[in-house]
């Protein structure tokens, strides 16, 4: 048996030591939840931060091929319905052609996984790239979109914008200055009243805390996310770092980045599972935390 299905194996029979939001759910239903088969499979990873340069720090760029190869796998055989990479799916560059090699190569795996598959845009996206040449390499109509998939509904949402409303993109902005604008808002408020379905968000940067990882309106959002009374969940990234909560009946998780640390060991990704009832559960492989959200 190998490392990963080791790791799954002990986050099945821990499942109750991870439930970190349903502290009114029964051993029953917990038990059901393990056992039960998902209606939606979704293949998740998060800060690829992709690049052919040395590691700086923790960060090891160019051994992102090979910890992807090892999720694309994983997605492959677990049959996902789609994936969802949650941003900074590269690292910055010194000009826009470099780095546009970069979205190229990391893009290139991407697509030969699954034909389904979507993009959430992060601050490195569009270091030096405009948000249009982003969207172009990885064959993406729109920054924030939403889309129907076997009787849930799914949310792509856009953070990278300044104070001022201007979109991110060669070099002007700061990266701790991330909104999403009155027209996204305005959009994401109307798409939750059309559909008749159970959402999922994603989004790059935190909007259930404060500081420096979060959207700036991050209180704005939640008020349209929990008035729908729609939203089971919100998928984040950007922290880098493990990290979940419940704000207004919505569950928040923060998934680990897979450039943080040199070797297998050190990857991580995830699959989401919809399970009947509404019931949620994180697959966590390597460094990525599992969860159990019964409904």
């Amino acid at each position: 048996m190998d490392a990963i299905a080791i790791h799954r194996r002990a986050f099945l029979r821990q499942s109750s030591l991870l439930l970190a939001g349903s502290a009114l759910a029964s051993a029953d239903a917990l038990r059901a939840a393990e056992t039960a088969d998902p209606l939606v499979r979704i293949g998740l990873a998060t800060d690829l931060h992709y690049a052919d340069k040395p590691p700086a720090g923790a960060r090891h760029y160019r051994e992102t091929l090979s910890k992807f190869a090892e999720a694309a796998e994983r997605f492959q055989r677990e049959k996902v319905d789609c994936i969802v990479e949650l941003g900074d799916i590269i690292d910055a560059a010194d000009a826009p052609d470099v780095e546009e090699g970069y979205l190229q190569r990391i893009a290139k795996e991407f697509a030969a996984v699954h034909d389904r598959r979507y993009y959430v845009v992060g601050n490195h996206c569009v270091d030096t790239l405009t948000k249009a040449e982003f969207l172009e390499i990885v064959g993406q109509e729109s920054c924030h979109q939403s889309f129907d998939l076997k009787g849930y509904h799914w949310v792509v949402l856009d953070a990278c914008f300044r104070g001022d409303g201007e979109p991110y993109g060669r070099k002007n902005f700061q990266w701790t200055d991330a909104n999403v604008p009155a027209a996204e808002l305005d959009w994401l408020k109307a798409d939750l009243a059309r559909t008749p379905h159970k959402t999922v968000v994603f989004i790059h940067q935190r909007i259930d805390v404060e500081g420096l990882h979060s959207v700036k309106n991050a209180a704005e959002v939640r008020k349209v996310l929990e008035g729908s009374g729609k939203v089971l969940a919100v998928l984040q990234g950007h922290f880098h770092r493990n990290d979940y909560r419940e704000v207004g009946g919505i569950h928040y998780c923060t998934l680990a980045a897979m450039v943080e640390g040199s070797g297998e060991e050190n990857n991580a990704y995830a699959l989401l599972d919809i399970l009947p009832g509404h019931g949620m559960r994180i697959a966590g492989f390597r460094k990525q935390k599992g969860y159990e959200w019964p409904q």
